[in-house]
């Protein structure tokens, strides 16, 4: 698989390209957003990986040119943190968007999660039941009730409803959330998943987040 990280900090484009090597990529550098979008669009990558705050072109260009005549995964990486930023670099067509600084396990995860489905963008909104999940806006309703979520809950709530219907082991939900290797001490993952069902499911009839018995957790109308 073959990568193209377009990331003008020499430190962090060093690292970036040093680290996904040693993951096993193959892995090209560009230090500007010129020069990443023409080898963007004159090579095949399987992913590229980008920066917003780039010299000349910055990345929001990029993504806007790149978009316009191919369709390849992007995950923008950034230090840009905002909720609108967010939403902006979603609607020019990323596929991911990870905010800097970051944990290296976790971008390696998320790109072999892009690179596995290819091109399958996400639905802004997904609703299941009464509960609508707004993933760029980081808003969750039931029944038309704004539910406040903490940043790992919703995290949490994401990976359930992206994975509906399946059930997810805790070692599974520690690892993508927590970045963590779970041990079968620690109980943060049943925690979490208490104080989430307090907030989704305890105030409604209708049930969404189940246990699985010698498993984990399924988040499903049908249980």
């Amino acid at each position: 698989m073959a990568i193209l990280v377009i990331e003008d900090d020499p430190k962090t484009g060093d690292y970036l390209r040093k680290g996904l090597r040693e993951s096993g990529y193959a892995v090209d550098l560009a230090r500007n957003g010129a020069d990443g979008l023409h080898m963007a669009l004159e090579q095949d990558y399987d992913l590229v990986v980008l920066d917003v705050m780039l010299p000349g072109i910055d990345g929001w260009q990029v993504m806007s040119a790149l978009r316009a005549k191919r369709d390849l995964p992007v995950l923008f990486l950034t230090a840009r943190d905002h909720v609108d930023d967010r939403i902006r670099g979603l609607q020019l067509g990323a596929d991911d968007y990870l905010v800097k600084p970051f944990s290296f396990t976790e971008l390696v995860l998320r790109i072999r999660t892009l690179l596995r489905r290819g091109v399958v963008r996400e639905t802004e909104v997904v609703e299941i039941a009464d509960l609508q999940l707004d993933h760029v806006r980081h808003k969750v309703t039931r029944q038309g009730v704004n539910i406040a979520l903490t940043n790992k809950e919703f995290m949490l709530l994401h990976l359930l409803v992206k994975r509906r219907d399946e059930a997810l082991s805790r070692s599974v939900i520690a690892s993508q959330i927590w970045d963590m290797n779970f041990d079968s001490d620690t109980n943060v993952v049943d925690v979490a998943i208490k104080r989430l069902r307090a907030k989704i499911d305890a105030p409604f009839e209708k049930k969404l987040i189940h246990t699985v018995r010698s498993v984990g957790y399924m988040f499903s109308e049908n249980p």
